[in-house]
């Protein structure tokens, strides 16, 4: 949809008073959620106010309720939990509680709240602004406020944000502190598995998630386990049979370690609990298999934000000041969520409803209605989990071996997440009744015949695997087309998967390109895009980006707290990404840097001055240090130390500089749970539009495939999951530099600015609508999105 852009600087908050809470059970990235509402009030001249202790707070008034400056919220981005404090508060629940906590608002001038909770906290937020103007007027009644203060303080606006790690809350994709909750528990599964590995061990591991599976069902999808229990869908009748069959098979096939994943709500179909001892007692008395419990806990809760946490908390905040501004006393309450990769705003009620709906199904058995009723994502996820946990008999197998072969391989320079690809892309092949072949070494391997058959079995235990284990190189195919065409012809393969980042795109274009000459290249080809650079055209995402950001937020919150012993210090980090600044841009924001120098936005001496000054004025404050990203092609002229020296002469006697190239430990390093699921996720969609393509470019006993259609590269566009032909995303490519000519993230660059203090333009035409919640059929989730 072609629009105008809509700046908000005509949203004025001059004269209006915004409160920030968090209630109910913490999450990590909370406290950047508040630092966004803090400073974009603040930006944009509203008055700001912290309510500390949740609705506690706000009905016992005084200290809790005080207002707040920039530098409040400084040093609190990479803090887990909430500073301000969380507490379940029964006296809100009363209307005597209410009524004290709008006599509170009131006196303060404060109408319009940004609460961060759960589905509890929020639907009480919205009892308490359709209570408001009653409140207000047996206030008055009481003589607690004047008439006046009846008339100018007549509505109250609220806009939620759901914090919590169990991703419990229908209407958004992603809620604040799940992602990191994920962290947390690969970090545990991955130490688990090399401890279960010595001792040929099981281990159960219990997560939480007393009504919602999310964490149990990703992270079983995350690290491959053999099972999981999740409450929205119940393992049928038998499944004691089934699960000691699979664990015991399993161990016949020499795999060392089995892994069990149970959430805290676990049910059987009769409703009744499945508790991690129950399971362990199972497969003890069953199969006598050395078996250890984990109760992660409140380990889930705790720790550092993700990268992806941060940024999520750091756009919520923001737009949910802009929603505030915009608010009228018609607009229905909403909660600011994440649909695909879009902020959108959704009507409170109706995602607290739908919410309250899965619960309903749940009591009442109806689970497969449950499951749907959680939302693409969710369905997505339970679906790939099936598809690629369970290798089914041979019997169930299509009755007819498809005869298609099909080969993977891994081009360009190695990214975490790949191994998740290609694990999926063979387990869901073998699935299809395809015969799957890995290549060694990308290109250059398959022109020397380096290709080989792979198993479901060789795949084990791939998810958790950084860097490439199938081998990659930069090589494109150009130079060896008649080789590559030889090889396809001697191991009849009949499709390919290639996984990889702007080489991988290039490759398939020149293979696209050469089907004139070499009739092989007639077959369907996808994509799969898996750079740490995400600069390939066609996606929002790609493998690997996700990793290497989180390798890079943890190294400047190191670097940041190194700088609090010593003050007055700046640090100008180098980032990878080639000419994209993607890696800088989004790195910068999560980190809470003052600065990102990056190719895409053209900067020159005026605005290093600019930098310095600004920092100069900072180390005034209280906050005395600074943080500069830069990527590594942003300019030739203005180099890493060139910055760094501009910055050390021009800061003499405010502050010193220190600088630092993170180079290649940003490649490095076990996939995030982000990548490796986003890794699994987009592998199985690509192999399952290989069959369809197969069968339907299946001609008189061969494949040929010579449409445009036939070679495309899956990416993520905004919400949904397109496939996409290679020559069509010509057009939008620089290929000088490597990059899209347009980059949706840009449009987050002025909103790293404001949170530092800058004076900028932000395009808020994204914003602004109320859109409804939406219910998703099977067509929907099957074709469309994650």
């Amino acid at each position: 949809m072609d629009h105008q852009p809509k700046f908000f600087e005509n949203l004025s908050g001059t004269g209006k008073a915004i409160a920030v809470l968090t209630s109910g059970g913490d999450a990590q990235g909370m406290n950047a959620a508040v630092r966004a509402v803090v400073r974009m009030g603040i930006y944009v001249k509203a008055k700001v106010y912290f309510i500390y202790e949740g609705y506690q707070g706000m009905v016992d008034g005084g200290d809790n309720i005080v207002e707040v400056s920039w530098e409040s919220v400084s040093s609190i981005l990479q803090v887990g939990g909430t500073v301000i404090g969380s507490a379940r508060c029964k006296s809100f629940r009363t209307r005597e509680g209410r009524l004290q906590a709008a006599c509170n608002l009131v006196q303060r001038g404060i109408t319009n709240l940004c609460v961060i909770g759960g589905d509890g906290s929020l639907t009480g937020a919205n009892l308490f602004r359709e209570e408001w103007s009653g409140l207000l007027e047996e206030l008055a009644q009481k003589g607690k406020i004047d008439r006046e203060a009846v008339k100018k303080y007549a509505y109250l606006n609220i806009v939620g944000m759901v914090g919590s790690i169990d991703n419990d809350f229908c209407g958004t994709d992603m809620t604040i502190g799940t992602d990191s909750a994920l962290h947390r528990i690969i970090e545990v599964v991955d130490a688990i598995m090399t401890t279960a590995q010595s001792h040929q061990r099981t281990f159960v591991l219990e997560v939480m998630g007393r009504h919602c599976g999310y964490l149990a069902l990703v992270s079983a999808l995350a690290c491959g386990a053999d099972w999981v229990f999740i409450p929205e869908y119940p393992p049928e009748e038998g499944w004691e049979d089934s699960m000691c069959v699979k664990l015991s098979e399993n161990r016949a096939r020499k795999k060392r370690l089995n892994i069990i994943i149970v959430a805290e709500g676990a049910i059987d179909c009769h409703n009744k609990p499945i508790t991690s001892e129950k399971v362990k007692d199972l497969v003890v008395q069953r199969l006598g298999f050395d078996t250890r419990v984990t109760i992660l806990g409140h380990v889930q809760r705790g720790g550092t934000p993700s990268a992806f946490d941060r940024i999520l908390a750091s756009r919520m905040g923001v737009e949910a000041v802009l929603a505030l501004l915009e608010a009228t006393p018609a607009t229905p309450a909403c909660v600011v969520s994440l649909s695909g990769n879009q902020a959108v705003r959704l009507p409170l009620m109706e995602c607290v409803q739908m919410t309250q709906e899965v619960q309903k199904a749940m009591d009442e058995g109806r689970f497969v209605e449950a499951v749907r009723l959680r939302g693409r994502s969710f369905e997505n996820n339970l679906n790939t989990y099936k598809l690629l946990s369970h290798k089914k008999p041979d019997a169930e197998l299509p009755k007819v071996r498809s005869n298609f072969n099909v080969a993977v391989l891994n081009v360009g320079a190695p990214a975490a997440g790949m191994n998740a690809a290609v694990r999926a892309a063979v387990r869901v092949g073998i699935t299809e009744g395809h015969k799957m072949f890995a290549v060694i070494d990308g290109f250059e391997g398959f022109s020397r015949g380096k290709i080989k058959e792979i198993s479901w079995g060789d795949v084990g235990g791939w998810t958790g695997q950084g860097g490439s284990i199938l081998g990659t190189k930069r090589t494109l195919p150009a130079k060896y087309l008649e080789k590559i065409a030889d090889q396809m012809r001697t191991n009849n393969i009949n499709a390919l998967m290639v996984i990889g980042g702007f080489e991988a795109y290039e490759s398939c274009l020149q293979l696209h390109e050469a089907r004139s000459c070499y009739e092989e290249f007639c077959v369907p080809i996808c994509v799969l895009p898996a750079t740490i650079s995400n600069n390939v055209p066609g996606t929002d995402f790609s493998i690997g980006a996700d990793t290497a950001l989180n390798a890079i937020v943890e190294t400047c919150d190191r670097i940041k707290q190194s700088a609090s012993g010593t003050k007055r210090r700046v640090f100008i980090i180098e980032t990878m990404g080639g000419y994209c600044g993607y890696l800088a841009n989004m790195g910068a924001l999560a980190a809470g840097a003052d600065a990102a120098y990056i190719f895409e936005e053209q900067f020159d001496i005026r605005e290093l001055q600019a930098n310095v000054e600004h920092l100069t004025e900072k180390m005034k404050t209280s906050i005395q240090r600074g943080l500069v990203l830069r990527n590594e092609n942003c300019n030739e002229n203005y180099t890493t130390d060139f910055i760094y020296q501009l910055y050390s002469e021009e800061g003499k006697g405010v502050f010193d500089c220190r600088k630092n190239v993170l180079g290649h430990m940003q490649q490095g390093g076990a996939p995030s749970p982000f990548d490796r699921n986003f890794g699994t996720k987009i592998s199985a969609k690509a192999m399952q539009w290989i069959s369809k393509k197969l069968k339907e470019t299946y001609r008189k006993g061969k494949i040929f495939a010579n449409t445009d259609d036939s070679v495309c590269l899956l990416g993520m566009r905004r919400r949904n999951l397109v496939f996409q032909p290679v020559a069509e995303l010509k057009t939008e490519t620089d290929f000088v530099h490597r990059i899209p000519k347009e980059q949706w993230w840009l449009k987050l660059r002025p909103l790293m600015k404001i949170l530092a203090k800058y004076k900028t333009s932000y395009d808020v035409s994204d914003s602004g609508q109320l859109e409804h919640v939406a219910m998703h059929s099977q067509k929907e989730v099957e074709t469309g999105t994650i």
